[in-house]
């Protein structure tokens, strides 16, 4: 668990992780959550992002805002840089690249920082996942 100076710090230099977004640091945070999802039939969505990049500052409050509008799934980040080898097994080549889980497995993808596309996707399947309960 991260002491408080650390995450305000993180938080500080961008707000990858408010709202409901939860911030992946190791491969064994990404295992527990994935898991944990699996384990509530909630859909993951992921943004692989870096804290350099324009875009992915751009797009995170907005993403932020639909993790808290759309709490039957799951939001995570992921650091490219933090976590460059897992990144690379996912084969990440731009930044943002948002992908959308159920039981771990890949069920749709969206590369880049596009608002539209991005809300679309995420209301779509917080829409189908209700349908599921």
């Amino acid at each position: 668990m991260q002491c408080g100076d650390e995450k305000e710090q993180q938080e500080h230099i961008v707000n990858f992780g408010n709202g409901n977004v939860h911030l992946v640091t190791t491969k064994e945070g990404w295992d527990e959550k994935l898991s944990e999802a699996s384990s509530v039939g909630k859909i993951v969505v992921v943004n692989f992002s870096a804290t350099w990049c324009g875009p992915c500052r751009m797009i995170a409050p907005l993403y932020s805002e639909l993790s808290e509008k759309h709490s039957s799934l799951m939001f995570l980040t992921v650091d490219v840089d933090e976590l460059s080898e897992f990144s690379s097994s996912w084969d990440i080549r731009a930044t943002p690249t948002f992908f959308f889980l159920r039981d771990g497995q890949q069920i749709d993808k969206l590369v880049g920082a596009n608002k539209l596309e991005l809300q679309k996707k995420i209301v779509t399947f917080a829409d189908s996942g209700n349908h599921s309960k």
